[in-house]
């Protein structure tokens, strides 16, 4: 149905084995039918698609044993609070989060600025999140099936870039939810206020001034950024813990040395090439795990960086929207330019900037999703083998 949807633009199916399959044939199908949904879903156009999403639906709801049927639903908002919605359990994350934000009155415009997200909230203070959820998914499903992470599902802003806080202070409900989630990103040590800074948030706070709130924390570092638990990189060498950020462009990596040691490091987006995420299987002495590595421009020389974490998909997530963010800039200023431009110089003004936005797109179209995910995220993972 896709093929006769989109042609080309869907890759092929994977072959199905006729004859019966072994345990490492099972493994291999499983393999690569996620493989193929990992690819297929890099188009918005397809995963928007009613046979994309009636696939998917369908494909949770029969993994999990999960019928459609009425259900409540908590979305949780950064100052703790959550708001109990009244949903189908076939309901997808796009339906969900434009109910939450009706009930919230948040107009319909700013919705694309907000995204839904789970999220484990551990009793020492310590905000881990999990995962975007992606617009297609079943939060209801996905929750069920993640019952021993204890997760929440919760609303947060969702662009990398801090400047863009200035599009939704006009309207009093995505006010608060920016403020509230400064709040928190505060209180959990994600912002790096000095002690003159924490002073003045602490009276901006005290006297309920929203705006001069954000106004003044967007100059903070890391701000506006997501913070991965602590994980392991190979860079500067092997067996390095570090702590991440991502946002504003770069992925800033405080990493502890064998030395005791500790070096800051940031990758900047526009000197990364690739990436891709991995799975990888259990040994005797670690659980399943997660890496991804990603091709960047050190001094002139390309070199591939690995970070193994669980949260490599929401890592990749993040820089899809950082690339999507610069290219969106690009372009609304490659437009402005040739509105301003006389006659004259057009031509090969326009040239030049159409030459820029190429060699910009060339990260959208990369192989990244070379992928095989966790378990939370292998949907194929309890098909019966007669049924792959």
């Amino acid at each position: 149905q896709l093929r006769q949807l989109f042609g080309s633009a869907v890759p092929a199916f994977p072959p199905k084995f006729y004859l019966a399959m072994t345990k490492s044939m099972a493994d291999e199908r499983r393999s690569q039918l996620e493989q193929y949904l990992q690819n297929v879903t890099l188009d918005s156009n397809i995963t928007n698609s009613d046979v994309f999403i009636e696939f998917f639906r369908k494909l949770q709801q029969d993994t999990f044993k999960i019928q459609t049927q009425r259900a409540f639903l908590d979305v949780h908002l950064a100052d703790g609070s959550n708001i109990r919605l009244d949903i189908q359990t076939s309901d997808t994350a796009e339906r969900i989060l434009e109910v939450t934000s009706c009930k919230m009155g948040l107009s319909r415009e700013l919705i694309k600025y907000f995204r839904l997200f789970f999220f484990q909230d551990h009793d020492d203070g310590v905000l881990s999140v999990v995962k975007k959820v992606a617009d297609f998914e079943l939060p209801y499903v996905s929750l069920q099936s993640m019952k021993e992470l204890h997760c929440k599902l919760g609303i947060r802003k969702w662009y990398m870039d801090p400047s863009l806080d200035i599009l939704l202070m006009d309207c009093r409900i995505s006010l608060n939810l920016l403020y509230m989630q400064a709040i928190q990103e505060v209180k959990r040590n994600w912002v790096k206020p000095t002690e003159g800074q924490m002073q003045e948030l602490k009276l901006l706070q005290k006297n309920a001034n929203k705006a001069k709130f954000l106004e003044l924390i967007r100059e903070m570092p890391f701000y506006g950024y997501i913070r991965l638990d602590p994980c392991i990189c190979d860079y500067p060498e092997e067996g390095c813990s570090a702590d991440i950020y991502v946002g504003n462009n770069e992925i800033n990596c405080s990493i502890k040395l064998p030395t005791n040691q500790t070096k800051e490091v940031s990758f900047k987006i526009n000197r990364l090439r690739s990436w891709q995420v991995t799975f990888l299987a259990a040994t005797k002495d670690e659980d399943d795990t997660l890496e991804l590595r990603f091709e960047y421009n050190d001094s002139g020389t390309w070199q591939w960086i690995i970070l193994y974490t669980k949260q490599a998909f929401l890592l990749s997530s993040c820089l899809k929207k950082m690339i999507s963010e610069q290219m969106m800039k690009a372009a609304k200023e490659g437009q402005e330019m040739e509105i301003k431009m006389p006659e004259s110089t057009k031509n090969s003004k326009k040239s030049s900037i159409q030459q820029k936005q190429v060699i910009h797109s060339g990260f959208i179209s990369r192989k990244g999703f070379l992928v095989r995910p966790n378990e939370d995220n292998c949907v194929f993972e309890k098909i019966r083998e007669e049924d792959l």
